[in-house]
C-alpha cells in the first residue's frame, strides 16, 4: 500500500455567497462563483501549494460546486503531475433549493442552539449526513492507496464544514470536539502529514470558538 505523505485540504476562495448572503435567494448555491477577492485567495493558495508539492505527483479531488472548481483552476498546478477528478461527496452541506433569507437566518439560529452536527435544514442535510458521505469517500480513498504507484500527495478542494468533518472522521474526533471548531478562512488549507510512526497529524489545528464539553463514557 502506497500511503501518501500528505493529504491537503483547501477551502475555496471567497464566493459571491460569502460576500452577500442575499444571492442565495436568486442563484443556486452550487452555481455561485468566486469574487475577485476569492480569485486572489485561490491564486495565493496555489503559490503555497506549488512550493509544497514541488515536482511531486498529486491526486486531486474537487467538489463539483462552481466556486471549488474555479478555486482548483486558479491554483495553476502542473497538469503533467496532477491527476484530478470531480468528487460529489466533497460538496457543501445541502441547504435545499433556493433559499429564503429570513428563513435561513432563523434556521441558522436554530442550528446554533441545537448543534451544527445534528441539526437538519428543513429541505437539506445535517452535519451528520455530510459526515456519512465523507466516510463513504474515505473508503474509496483508502482503496486508491492500494495502487503501488499512488502519488505521494492527495489534494481535496472543498468547503469549510466538509474539511472539519473530514478531519473529524479521520481522527475519530467526538461530536463535542467538532462543535467547538471554526471553519478555516477562505483560501486557506490544512495538511495531514504522515509521520515516521505511520500516523497522520494535522500541520496546524482548526481555531476553536469554545471549549468542548467532555463526557465520561465510563461514568
Amino acid at each position: 500500500m502506497a500511503r501518501p505523505r500528505r493529504i491537503v485540504l483547501v477551502r475555496h476562495g471567497e464566493s459571491e455567497g460569502n460576500a452577500d448572503d442575499t444571492v442565495y435567494e436568486r442563484e443556486p448555491d452550487h452555481a455561485l462563483s468566486l469574487t475577485p477577492t476569492g480569485l486572489a485567495q485561490a491564486a495565493e493558495a496555489g503559490e503555497r501549494l506549488r512550493a509544497l508539492f514541488g515536482e511531486e505527483r498529486v491526486s486531486a479531488y474537487v467538489s463539483p460546486y462552481r466556486r471549488t472548481l474555479e478555486t482548483f483552476r486558479e491554483l495553476r498546478l502542473d497538469r503533467a503531475r496532477v491527476r484530478v477528478r470531480e468528487e460529489p461527496r466533497l460538496r457543501e452541506q445541502d441547504w435545499g433549493n433556493w433559499q429564503d433569507l429570513a428563513d435561513v437566518r432563523l434556521q441558522k439560529a436554530y442550528r446554533d442552539a441545537y448543534g451544527h452536527f445534528f441539526y437538519r435544514f428543513a429541505q437539506g442535510e445535517s452535519g451528520a449526513d455530510v459526515y456519512d458521505r465523507v466516510g463513504s469517500f474515505l473508503e474509496s480513498l483508502y482503496r486508491s492507496f492500494e495502487a503501488p504507484d499512488h502519488p505521494p500527495n492527495v489534494l481535496l478542494v472543498t468547503h469549510g464544514l466538509t474539511m472539519r468533518l473530514f478531519c473529524m472522521r479521520w481522527f475519530h474526533w467526538s461530536v463535542a470536539e467538532f462543535e467547538c471548531l471554526s471553519n478555516p478562512e477562505n483560501g486557506s488549507h490544512r495538511t495531514l502529514v504522515l509521520g515516521p510512526d505511520g500516523r497522520y497529524r494535522l500541520d496546524r489545528p482548526f481555531e476553536r470558538w469554545t471549549t468542548p464539553q467532555t463526557f465520561d463514557l465510563w461514568g
